[in-house]
């Protein structure tokens, strides 16, 4: 499959290896075969080919413990031998391909057509004399004079003109987001970075910086950038699935299997590798090369994607965007989950568009009919004129005039702003978040926030600083409240400590300097290593020097911490070939493995149960309650002869004997207890879910205001949980979930299986009448599967590791919980812009279609021509989105409940405005149009011939409509029945230009526009009456405000209308033909999103969601089902795999608003 790129650059990497061979020890092409091979295949060859890792470091001239020297022309010379450390990325559109997607619009493509035949025909002049044309009646129009015949054309090629104004905007705005998102894209890859050794220092690189030689450091949930081998590593587990599909974890060591490949997780354990291929040249490279990404192979493959059907389509398409390196990954979150992709409120908008286009084509094709019928009725048969050859040309002038007048009907009607209201609102709210520390991965992340009504925090780094201090400990017998002297300790004792902590941690966890003169110390790695390792410090002793004596490789046996063992272990041998371990972990655990203690004097004495239930009593209660993390430090000692069996855990980690007993500090945040009661006051309940022992979590809760004393909480640890939720097999039951979750407010002691059952409970859960909306925080590998389940996930950015923030949407990259409230302010703001531009949108749309359809009823013409239509369409659609899109979130936000799912888009408080505004409107304009004439005293403007010359009369009613959506645009500010339409409108310099912008134009068009915009000049007089009656609108909309809703019975109705069940999930993709345009909009800018490293995964997505077959076959069986019960019109609840129930609404025929009302699963 390689295309002519692909099969360039391996020629040119031949070239290399001729040319280089001498340089390195091994090729390009040597290195990928040798990462082909896998177990002791792969083991064999390294021997057998290089002398094993030793040797194959030396041919890659590197120093297994030192690294690279770093030195520029080295670095540089191995990426040219080698490759760099990225795949190239897709090109991005340029402005030309933007500009012809957006001419592809179907209502623009039909005006472009009336614009060329209404053109071609002004410069059709029929044959004969002049008075063969006047016996074609009234048709050909008694007044216009030849200068008048020959600006016929005007009106065509102004159409046109306003086209291309109209693409050039949706272009421009399409390319500046582009653009956003690119930005986005490259400050996600800067911000992945890797450990490296590099001349005997450990640095963080970033990923791109890799380079092969270098030796890199794997820990427990890295993603690893490139392909190496593994030089030591201890209890190293990976997943493989992303490059295999095999879920199973794959044990990894130097003697068995030490290949790892890109793009896989680290899952367990720690240990270095050699890197041995980057970029296009690593396994995960490789695939994405086959796949031919970014080149022209990719264009022909997505053609051959396109001819297949559905479902194969969906198992191509991953595989196209599995680019390894830094592919893209929102296409692979688009094609994996078509949930994700689609939000409620996108859901709910695309469906609403759709209903108001249908509406709209309608109107203009009764429109057209009528006007053809009235003028045919009129001149053959009231007038019994013949059709006579030399007529047929202004005959058919007519026709496309009146063609020309139902598109631009179609054009007003037809909300294109839609779409682009909520990209540009989502796109400005995402570049915003940025500096409120929020980087969002997934547009629609930041909306669904705005509804969010749980949220599932983590209690270290979140809510706390995560700078842990060891501030009490246990030594000898002797509870210290504060660390003590080194004297005041056994020295035995101390030894045994000093040496058991410096050893039984990771090697990357240090304690480094302060940046700034007076600054606190640097902690790098494991913060709660950091604490221990900061009281070593404080017994005034170095923990350097003995891990410079025992280095990593001299370590026996290594028992990493994970979340089933809560504790970490290091064997090491002495030097009488005996062992020795160090254990450490959480107190009430080690201490139940431990049968001996340390005394006053270091020696060891049996620890008996009762010794234990006292220290547990006296010790470890009282520093838990103080809100302490408490760690218990113990050693064993084991013979050399026999060795034991290392692999019996359960042996091994028992009868120990406990040193001491160290309690941790972690400070509570400062921000935290005022950003959980602004959560508190939003509806927003919060919970802590965290590993820690209950009394310290209940502590912290407290201090941060997530329990009161007093009030009716649940605070229970992981085992209590399960017992209270699951049934006598151990099955999870709903009905018993439903008693625990919405009191409990801390769970203590979780393994990240109870979390994700947790928040799988909590939003499965019916017994409320809003489904709940989780928001869940998390920073392990093993949060991953919580972080996928929420409705919002957020990964820590500085202490998550990187599969938590491949499952996550949103990175807080200062891992603070006060960021999320940010987010929500955001959220909420984002539904908010979209009513807002809603209400104004809708206002302008029933008011103009209205209008020209009643105006040309009744006076054969548009009162609003095509032309001032479209100008009025650029102003609704564009500017007006860009102007509400982009209001500022203010604190109010947060003073109210959320919204839930369910709601309609449109609240009855709109549905006031919208109708209310309409009848003014209306009011005006109709008063204008029949009586404005005798006001004004002008001529009037109706029944004006063919080419006649624009009147004032008609200028007039164009003026004012504009003025009065001007001024409209600012009561649209507020949606909730606010009386302040102007508080803070100075915040939004973009609102404010937009306002002023479009006034200025608007008095350019009227008063220069002349016979392409329909316009006769004004005089100031006229001008303040247009003005005047614009500013009526923030009058009349103070005389709406103080309607109270209660009194409107029926709009309750006609707000319900757009109410949305959930869409269940494949069900959002089941509209795709109807929706071209809106669904166009929204993806284009998405499809840009991030790259990452591993973007393999899709595969395995797709794989499942096909094994899981039965969510597909669920929707199948669900629309079959619609289909049927939607003829019935009465639907309540249509029972399926996806609950959907659509509301009675929907059948009742008195509704006002039955147009628009979108029913949940398509045919209506």
């Amino acid at each position: 499959m390689g295309d002519m790129s692909n099969s360039d650059f391996y020629a040119k990497n031949q070239r290399n290896e001729d040319n280089h061979a001498a340089g390195f020890g091994c090729s390009v092409m040597e290195l990928r075969s040798l990462m082909e091979l896998r177990g002791t295949e792969a083991v064999v060859k390294l021997q057998e080919d290089y002398g094993g890792t030793e040797g194959l470091c030396k041919r890659l001239k590197t120093s297994p413990t030192e690294g690279l020297a770093g030195a520029q022309p080295d670095l540089d010379k191995r990426k040219e031998i080698f490759g760099k450390n990225l795949i190239p990325p897709k090109k991005p559109k340029t402005f030309l391909q933007l500009v012809w997607e957006a001419l592809q619009d179907v209502t623009l493509i039909i005006l472009e057509l009336a614009a060329l035949i209404s053109l071609g025909l002004s410069f059709y002049h029929p044959p004969g004399d002049s008075s063969g044309r006047e016996s074609c009646g009234a048709a050909a129009g008694g007044v216009e004079d030849e200068g008048e015949a020959d600006a016929g054309w005007i009106e065509g090629a102004a159409i046109l003109l306003s086209v291309v104004c109209v693409v050039l905007v949706t272009a421009f705005n399409d390319w500046s987001k582009e653009k956003q998102f690119r930005g986005l894209q490259s400050r996600i890859e800067q911000e992945q970075k890797f450990q490296v050794v590099r001349g005997s220092q450990v640095i963080q690189l970033p990923v791109a910086d890799i380079v092969v030689g270098d030796i890199a450091q794997v820990k427990y949930g890295d993603l690893l950038p490139a392909d190496g081998v593994l030089i030591q590593g201890n209890d190293v587990k990976i997943d493989e699935s992303s490059l295999t599909g095999e879920s199973d974890h794959v044990r990894k060591s130097a003697e068995k299997d030490p290949m790892l490949l890109s793009g896989t997780h680290v899952m367990e354990g720690s240990g270095r590798m050699v890197v041995t291929a980057v970029g296009v040249n690593s396994q995960t490279g490789i695939i994405f090369t086959l796949l031919g990404a970014g080149t022209e192979e990719e264009e022909k493959k997505e053609k051959k994607v396109k001819k297949q059907d559905g479902a194969a389509a969906m198992e191509m398409q991953p595989l196209k965007s599995a680019e390894g390196g830094e592919a893209d990954e929102k296409e692979r979150k688009k094609v994996s989950i078509p949930k994700k992709e689609k939000s409620v409120l996108q859901g709910k908008l695309t469906k609403l568009a759709v209903q108001i286009g249908k509406a709209g084509l309608l109107m203009s094709a009764i429109t057209v009919i009528i006007l053809v019928l009235f003028f045919a009725i009129d001149n053959f048969v009231m007038q019994k004129r013949p059709w006579m050859p030399e007529c047929t040309p202004i005959y058919i002038q007519y026709f496309v005039k009146f063609f020309i007048i139902g598109v631009t009907v179609l054009v007003v009607a037809v909300p294109e702003g839609l779409p682009l209201a909520v990209t540009i609102s989502l796109a400005y709210s995402v570049k915003k978040m940025m500096k409120d520390n929020n980087l969002v991965r997934h547009l629609d992340a930041c909306e669904t926030m705005g509804n969010a009504t749980a949220i599932c925090s983590d209690k270290t780094g979140t809510l706390t600083t995560n700078r842990m201090t060891a501030v009490q400990c246990y030594i000898g017998d002797v509870h210290y409240k504060e660390i003590p002297e080194p004297g005041a300790l056994p020295p035995k004792s101390l030894d045994l400590l000093v040496n058991s902590i410096s050893i039984n941690s990771a090697y990357t966890t240090k304690i480094l300097p302060p940046d700034k003169e007076g600054g606190l110390p640097k902690q790098v790695g494991n913060k709660t290593e950091c604490g221990l390792l900061g009281l070593v410090l404080d017994l005034k002793r170095d923990y350097q020097p003995i891990r410079n004596q025992i280095p990593e490789e001299k370590l026996y046996k290594v028992y990493t911490f994970n979340s089933v063992r809560k504790s970490m272990s290091t064997v090491v041998k002495l030097s009488d070939g005996s062992f020795r371990m160090y254990s450490k972990g959480a107190s009430e655990i080690v201490l139940k493995k431990c049968s001996f203690i340390l005394n006053e004097v270091g020696e060891s004495r049996v620890f008996r149960p009762r010794d234990k239930d006292e220290m547990v009593k006296k010790v470890i209660e009282p520093m838990a309650c103080n809100g302490l993390r408490t760690i218990c430090v113990a050693y064993r000692d084991f013979s050399g002869d026999p060795e034991p069996n290392w692999e019996d855990e359960n042996y091994i980690l028992s009868d120990l004997t406990a040193i001491c007993v160290v309690g941790i500090e972690d400070p509570v945040r400062p921000e935290v207890p005022d950003a959980i009661l602004k959560c508190q006051r939003a509806g927003i309940t919060v919970r802590m879910v965290t590993g820690d022992n209950i009394n310290t979590a209940r502590a912290i809760a407290i201090k941060c205001g997530i329990i009161h004393p007093g009030e009716d909480f649940l605070c229970i640890d992981g085992k209590e949980f399960n017992r209270r939720i699951r049934n006598e097999k151990g099955e999870v039951e709903q009905e018993r979930m439903d008693k625990v979750w919405p009191k409990l407010r801390v769970l203590a002691r979780s393994s990240p299986t109870d979390k994700h059952t947790l928040v799988k409970g909590i939003i499965d859960s019916t017994m409320v009448d809003q489904r709940q909306v989780v928001a869940v925080t998390g920073d392990g590998t093993n949060d991953g599967p919580a972080l996928k389940k929420a409705d919002v996930g957020f990964a820590m950015g500085i202490a998550g590791t990187d599969v938590a923030k491949e499952a996550s949407d949103i990175i807080l990259t200062d891992d603070n919980f006060s960021s999320i409230v940010k987010a929500v302010m955001w959220g909420r703001n984002v539904y908010d812009s979209i009513s807002k531009f809603l209400q104004f949108q809708l206002t302008v749309n029933v008011v103009a279609v209205i209008v020209a359809f009643t105006g040309a009823c009744i006076t054969q013409d548009s009162p609003l021509k095509a032309v001032q239509m479209l100008w009025v369409n650029l102003i609704m659609d564009t500017f007006a989105s860009l102007a509400l899109a982009t209001e500022p979130p203010t604190e109010s936000l947060l003073k109210r409940k959320p919204y839930g799912r369910n709601k309609p888009l449109i609240s009855s408080t709109m549905t006031k405005n919208i109708l209310g505004h309409g009848v003014y409107q209306l009011i005006i304009i109709f008063t204008l149009l029949f009586v404005g004439e005798q006001i004004f005293d002008i001529d009037s403007g109706r029944n004006a011939p063919l080419h006649a010359p624009p009147s004032e009369h008609y200028t007039i009613i164009f003026n004012t409509f504009v003025m009065m959506q001007l001024f409209n645009e600012i009561n649209a500010r507020k949606i909730h029945g606010e009386r302040n339409v102007f508080d803070g409108i100075f915040r939004n310099p973009i609102f404010c230009s937009i306002v002023f912008g479009t006034f200025a134009m608007q008095i350019v068009i009227v008063q220069f526009g002349g016979k392409p915009f329909s316009c006769q000049p004004l005089d100031l007089d006229k001008w303040m009456w247009c003005v005047f009656l614009g500013l009526g609108e923030l009058v009349w909309g103070q005389v709406i405000a103080t309607i109270p809703n209660s009194r409107l019975r029926f709009l309750r109705r006609a707000g319900q209308l757009t109410q949305k069940d959930e869409l269940p999930e494949e069900d959002v993709n089941e509209d795709n033909e109807e929706i071209d345009h809106a669904e166009r909009e929204l993806r284009r800018g998405q499809i840009l999103w991030f790259r990452g490293l591993n973007r393999i995964q899709t595969q395995i997505d797709v794989v499942n969601t096909f094994k899981s077959g039965t969510s597909f076959q669920g929707a199948g069986a669900l629309r079959r089902q619609s289909s049927t019960t939607s003829q019935t019109q009465d639907v309540t609840n249509v029972s399926s795999p996806s609950h959907v129930s659509l509301s009675n609404a929907l059948s009742s025929p008195t509704s006002t608003t039955a147009a628009t009302a979108p029913p949940t699963t398509g045919q209506c």
